[in-house]
């Protein structure tokens, strides 16, 4: 099971907020056939170059099976043990990815950094108070999967380096939660982009009418 939960720390000097592994199950799904399809290939392969003999071809194409064996292990294990971390201190914001066999953290300064913004502000996912009818054709379930797809992220600030996106699989509503305990602790050094007004506002509405239910 994904561990879907966003997860806030607050230390003395840090703020740290843990993604984790935010795999849905119609995403892991595909990440599966993949897998199979590839591992399928690879056996052919294997196949095809038994007995070994003497011929280079068969050894080539063994070495070829093995290599798509591997490579698929290690981009399925990639995907499903990926997990990302956020640590925001005084200075500096630090995004930390990590999967089953690397981590890599990247930190940036709040002064050299540009506003945070939704990626998905085009397509914004509706929040699940939003609305009580059945999504009869899919249209929802298939914004969130193409969501989900998205390798990079659905947040991004600009740097001088270029954009860096974060938090893939993080919808709307979850977003929102994340950006207001972010600028609790950040105050004016986290800067939001436009569509934050609205999608703030949106979500203050929608916790109000809960409440008032």
């Amino acid at each position: 099971m994904a561990k879907r939960n966003i997860i806030y720390h607050w230390g003395d000097r840090t703020l740290q907020i843990t993604l984790g592994n935010r795999v849905n199950g119609r995403i892991r799904a595909l990440y599966i056939a993949e897998l199979v399809l590839t591992l399928g290939m690879a056996t052919v392969f294997l196949l095809q170059s038994i007995p070994f003999r003497h011929n280079i071809i068969n050894w080539v194409s063994a070495l070829g099976a093995s290599a798509l064996y591997i490579i698929a292990a290690y981009r399925f294990l990639a995907r499903i043990f990926f997990n990302e971390q956020l640590i925001l201190d005084a200075n500096h914001i630090t995004i930390i990815r990590n999967t089953l066999l690397s981590r890599q953290a990247s930190r940036f300064d709040w002064r050299q950094i540009g506003p945070l913004h939704y990626e998905g502000k085009q397509k914004k996912t509706d929040h699940p108070l939003k609305g009580k009818c059945y999504d009869y054709f899919g249209f929802e379930t298939q914004e969130h999967l193409i969501q989900s797809l998205h390798h990079e992220g659905n947040l991004y600030f600009d740097t001088p380096n270029g954009r860096v996106y974060f938090a893939p699989g993080v919808y709307s509503w979850d977003a929102e939660k994340m950006v207001q305990m972010m600028k609790l602790y950040t105050g004016s050094a986290l800067q939001l982009g436009p569509e934050w007004d609205d999608m703030l506002q949106e979500e203050q509405e929608l916790d109000d009418a809960a409440s008032n239910n």
